[in-house]
């Protein structure tokens, strides 16, 4: 009797472009635990990037993981762009779909996608930059309409990581009733707050006393970040607890800016600058005690939902997507127009906050929540399986 194998069905290709992976910001680090996660006898996930460089964070997984590199030079010059994506496609064989992360500029990418053939084309915005363009000239206000057009046109999934995302990316509130758009909040790994942590051992790493009150920031160093306000803040926090310290966890343009003003300020030997880090969440767990996120916007920071994971107060400007509360005890927000005097009291008030949490409590919420990379991951998947399931 013969037995005829069953032909191992095609794995589903899908291009995820992001411009670059050379940061450990919350795309990127959402990109790694997506590509963790997901069902790699399924799928075939690759990135797209718009820069030559090498991307020493991630290089040595991404490329365990089976993980093609594409890469598409000049988004900044349109007519050659569009040359260079059709050549990508042309090394590096078509997709079942393109998978775009460059807000506004994902219109024209989705019109090329378009003009290549690619069925499936979706979008997905991680920021609220809305603050932002409605301050931009007028140039870019028709940047803006023409890639919005296109957007429409050229979707056929949209994805949101907030509402006031969405809002941002496609200028009104009217996505609500096209059923292309929808929100879809980005994940954690909830395992990697489940391993033991020395606390002593972390603290000694950063030079911080077993015994101090540490504010802790994860995020790069952008204006939208306001870390001189964080500067102010602390100063009239040592003035009421002397043994206070602020640990930045990140890198970016205006870090040296920041060390700077710490000196002129004379609170440099409570300011301590970690740079980018591989592992927020034992630095959360063992060195802070409360996250402080004054954002001018966010779209939805994930690394308030990973201080939450670890049981930390924290505390943010009103501006930041309310999505993020999902440990509501744990969060109190505060207008960037309020006196610092407020925001002191919120920083030493959130002591008395963490005692009333257990860690073990808080996985237990995000476990059961849509944050949970697992879950979302799951959902990813099946919007992808879903698109691939429309007749031709």
């Amino acid at each position: 009797m013969t037995i005829l194998k069953q032909k191992p069905k095609q794995k589903i290709k899908v291009l995820h472009v992001v411009g670059q992976m050379g940061n450990r910001g919350g795309l990127e680090s959402w990109i790694m635990q997506m590509l963790r996660h997901i069902d790699r006898d399924r799928f075939q996930i690759d990135l797209m990037v718009h820069v030559t460089d090498d991307f020493p964070f991630f290089d040595a997984e991404l490329d365990s993981l089976g993980v093609k590199i594409v890469r598409c030079l000049y988004p900044q010059k349109p007519w050659l762009f569009a040359t260079n994506f059709k050549r990508a496609l042309q090394e590096h064989g078509s997709y079942d779909i393109i998978h775009s992360h460059l807000h506004q500029f994902s219109g024209y990418l989705l019109r090329l996608a378009h003009q290549q053939k690619i069925r499936h084309r979706i979008v997905q915005t991680h920021s609220d930059t809305s603050p932002l363009d409605r301050q931009a000239p007028w140039y870019r206000q028709i940047y803006f309409g023409l890639m919005r057009y296109w957007l429409n046109r050229y979707t056929t999934l949209g994805i949101g990581v907030s509402r006031k995302a969405l809002n941002a990316l496609l200028g009104n509130e009217n996505w609500q009733s096209d059923p292309r758009w929808q929100v879809l909040y980005c994940g954690i790994d909830l395992e990697l707050f489940r391993q033991p942590i020395e606390r002593l051992s972390v603290r000694s790493e950063f030079g911080i006393p077993i015994d101090a009150f540490v504010i802790g920031h994860v995020g790069r160093f952008v204006p939208l970040k306001n870390h001189e306000l964080m500067l102010k803040i602390l100063v009239k926090v040592l003035e009421k607890e002397p043994n206070t310290y602020l640990l930045f966890v990140g890198d970016g343009l205006i870090r040296e800016a920041i060390a700077t003003k710490a000196i002129e300020m004379g609170i440099a030997s409570n300011v301590i600058f970690a740079g980018s880090q591989d592992q927020v969440p034992r630095i959360m767990q063992g060195a802070m005690d409360v996250l402080m996120l004054p954002s001018s916007f966010e779209g939805l920071p994930l690394v308030g939902l990973e201080a939450q994971a670890a049981g930390l107060p924290v505390i943010l400007s009103d501006v930041v997507t309310e999505e993020v509360d999902e440990i509501k005890t744990l969060i109190q927000r505060i207008n960037l127009s309020e006196p610092i005097a407020i925001w002191v009291d919120a920083i030493l008030n959130s002591r008395q906050i963490k005692q009333q949490h257990t860690q073990s409590d808080c996985l237990t919420v995000l476990e059961k929540s849509p944050f949970n990379i697992t879950q979302n991951v799951k959902s990813l998947q099946d919007l992808y399986l879903k698109l691939m399931a429309i007749p031709k």
